[in-house]
């Protein structure tokens, strides 16, 4: 979809406030109206905010898809965010994912939006579109199976992707792994026989500044290893890179918006499958940083590969600051639902900032305790730590497990299990399948900090 400066089009979108006739989140066509005019409810005035308007403006897509309108007018909202939250729910309610089926309505969806000349809303709405687009990649990478998108098909993509807009992508496999010390990951990798992936990709646009780390939890699909999932509890595993797919898209927004900052990705992707070879519970393995970790769950695997690329991406990198991003506990899908990620940090400054920077997204975040009671949970008697904390404060023992593999370095673990993916039905602002949640809240740290 585009945006354009334009008073003609096929149907007009007035907003409507605080009416009892077209209430919040309602659609209704006009009658009378001299040009097909679709009003869209947007409750009281004084309660209106971007979040209400994008989640407004997702459902206008489909409706007009039966009157086949290509080109929207928007009317009567002059509100530089409150316009581009509009444009960026109806950006969100068009979206369609095809690569395994064909998009029957594809000749009826909006292609065009357009918008009155208020001073300041050209960049907001490019940058957007930036965001937008950057959050359809991630969403593609998420949504595509796993019998393709593996490993090596993920490097590709984001390879193809990411080197047009400058971005340096580097891509190596279990031979240089192994160098480098990567054990844990190697470890989880070893039951797959798809070459495990180191993904690197870095984008330069503030000279010797140090670089702001964003990593990805990269498990291409997670069977549990020999702690075998259940088929339904399977299903959906393919999406278990989201945190990968959600740094990818992230950087592309930066490089996208040319941002003066410099940012580098880091994702270490492989399967975590069952053969001969594959690591067992009860094995004690080691990390990048040295570590010993008792392994209580090879379903906890997930941590494993993080640990290793924190380590990794803080030794050779020396970022000024870390996030991770990663669908890492079931239970931050019960303690959140679908509506929030966890959090847990080392450092207060870098958490109130990635909040902020969620808020502005409108990607919820709640922050999580850490305290250190939590970790006596995966103190181990054999090795250094346990690769698990057991169930209760699941989401916690995890983050502050991630934490065990840092040194000094700033940093916020996102635990985004219950926010990336709906298989059933779309929750407006998002699509059904992947969500896209986290692109827009790492661009604005990223450009805010």
């Amino acid at each position: 979809m585009k945006y354009e400066f334009s008073e003609v089009a096929d149907v007009i979108l007035k907003p409507v406030f605080g009416s009892e006739k077209v209430k919040k989140g309602s659609l209704l066509l006009e009658p009378g109206a001299e040009t097909l005019t679709l009003l869209v409810g947007l409750g009281e005035r004084e309660a209106v905010s971007t979040a209400t308007v994008r989640e407004a403006f997702f459902g206008v897509p489909g409706e007009l898809c039966k009157y086949e309108a290509k080109k929207a007018l928007l009317s009567e909202l002059e509100d530089p965010a409150l316009l581009a939250a509009a444009f960026e729910g109806l950006w969100m309610g068009n979206y369609v994912f095809t690569r395994y089926k064909e998009d029957k309505l594809a000749d009826k969806r909006l292609e065009t939006l357009c918008v009155p000349e208020v001073e300041g809303l050209k960049e907001k709405l490019e940058e957007s579109t930036h965001l937008m687009e950057s959050a359809d990649f991630t969403r593609y990478l998420v949504n595509t199976r796993a019998i393709d998108l593996y490993p090596e098909t993920l490097a590709q993509l984001a390879k193809e992707e990411l080197e047009p807009l400058g971005i340096e992508v580097e891509v190596f496999g279990r031979k240089k792994a192994q160098e480098l010390g990567l054990k844990a990951y190697l470890a989880v990798a070893e039951g797959s026989d798809k070459e495990p992936q180191v993904i690197i990709a870095k984008y330069n646009g503030a000279g010797d500044a140090p670089y702001a780390a964003l990593i990805g939890k990269g498990l291409t699909y997670d069977s549990g290893g020999y702690d075998v999932k259940p088929g339904d509890g399977m299903f959906t595993m393919f999406g278990d890179m989201a945190g990968s797919a959600t740094v990818l898209g992230a950087i592309r927004a930066i490089a996208a918006s040319k941002l003066e900052k410099n940012v580098v990705a880091v994702v270490l992707a492989c399967e975590n499958l069952i053969d001969g070879s594959a690591y067992k519970n009860g094995d004690i393995i080691s990390s990048h940083l040295g570590k010993t970790i008792e392994i209580v769950s090879t379903d906890a695997e997930g941590r494993l590969t993080l640990a290793d690329a924190l380590s990794y991406t803080e030794a050779t990198f020396h970022p000024s600051y870390m996030i991770d991003v990663a669908t890492l506990t079931g239970a931050v899908v019960i303690a959140l639902g679908d509506v929030a990620a966890g959090a847990v940090t080392n450092n207060d400054e870098l958490m109130k900032d990635m909040l902020k920077a969620a808020e502005h997204a409108d990607e919820l975040i709640w922050e999580l305790p850490a305290y250190e009671a939590y970790k006596e949970q995966y103190k181990s008697t054999f090795a250094d730590l346990k690769n698990t904390g057991g169930r209760g404060a699941g989401t916690i023992t995890a983050g502050l497990f991630l934490g065990e593999f840092i040194q000094d370095t700033p940093w916020v673990h996102l635990d985004v299990a219950g926010v990336t993916y709906r298989h059933d039905k779309a929750k407006p602002p998002y699509p059904q399948g992947a969500s896209g949640y986290g692109v827009k809240a790492l661009y604005h740290l990223v450009k805010n900090r």
